[in-house]
């Protein structure tokens, strides 16, 4: 009989991801994390309405730069992201094979799948102006373009159910079309995204560019609708019976908000612009000809 005593494993408590920091929940608050078979995984800081503050001001601050930077350039970091994501590929599918109850086979597709989805979103990049732009015809002696821009500061409620490829689907293409970002993630699957968040700081997305909450949409979701300084939100991950009171708040301050119907969508879907050029608003520029 070995004399050796039984190595108890050390809990983790995974937190928040605001500006380029990882701090504790400003109201100290943790929940657990528990796979699909009951068993404890770790434990999840729970944002609270001021961690919601701080990550829209990190959002706003970071926003000038990203927004700033070449198309060129933001497809450079958004491909630096799958790089790091593919060197924790084996992290990425034990966690979504623990959260969501997936053979390891099924989870390493899954996990393929969304790197290949931010490859593909890095490559739109230097593509949407040309796609979504256009120079018009006018009656005059005038040049006249559209000319789209993002958004702003976009509020996104992470899908529950897919917590890692419906995580990517909806941040890479509110990231490639030059946007900031407040992230929550999906309550009962938060892992993936706290991981994704590591791969953030590790890899070259300046901080505050991408902010991931951890806690429930049917509580931080309303702070998000209300905020003042967020310009779009997308309501995908809250409650469906949620979504109305969401888009209602957030017309007080005149949000653009993802119009989402039924349950979430079908992930494993070849993707398309659509949420490219729902985070996107056109200006349109005239110049007199000859001048």
């Amino acid at each position: 009989m070995s004399d050796t005593p039984e190595r108890l494993a050390v809990a983790k408590t995974y937190k928040l991801y605001i500006g380029g920091s990882f701090p504790r929940s400003e109201s100290g608050r943790v929940y657990p994390v528990r796979g699909a078979d009951g068993e404890f995984l770790a434990n999840a800081a729970h944002a609270s309405r001021k961690d919601v503050r701080d990550a829209v001001a990190a959002a706003r601050k970071a926003f000038p730069g990203w927004s700033g930077a070449t198309a060129y350039n933001r497809g450079q970091v958004l491909f630096r992201v799958a790089e790091v994501m593919e060197g924790r590929r084996d992290q990425f599918a034990a966690e979504i094979a623990a959260a969501e109850g997936l053979s390891a086979e099924r989870a390493n597709t899954v996990v393929d799948t969304a790197i290949d989805r931010v490859v593909w979103y890095a490559g739109w990049t230097d593509k949407i102006s040309m796609v979504l732009g256009a120079a018009n015809p006018v009656a005059g002696p005038y040049f006249s373009f559209s000319v789209p821009e993002p958004t702003g500061v976009v509020g996104v409620l992470a899908p529950q159910d897919s917590a890692l490829l419906g995580l990517i689907s909806v941040v890479a293409p509110v990231l490639a079309a030059g946007n900031t970002c407040v992230l929550v993630a999906s309550a009962e699957r938060p892992l993936p995204a706290v991981t994704f968040a590591e791969v953030l700081a590790t890899s070259d997305v300046p901080g505050g560019v991408v902010n991931v909450l951890t806690g429930r949409a049917a509580e931080l979701g309303p702070w998000l609708a209300s905020h003042a300084d967020v310009n779009a939100l997308d309501p995908t991950g809250a409650p469906e019976d949620l979504r109305a009171e969401l888009a209602r708040t957030a017309a007080n301050t005149v949000k653009r908000v993802l119009p989402v119907r039924g349950g979430e969508p079908d992930w494993t879907r070849e993707p398309d612009i659509q949420r490219l050029r729902a985070f996107t608003e056109v200006k349109t520029v005239w110049h007199p000809v000859g001048t």
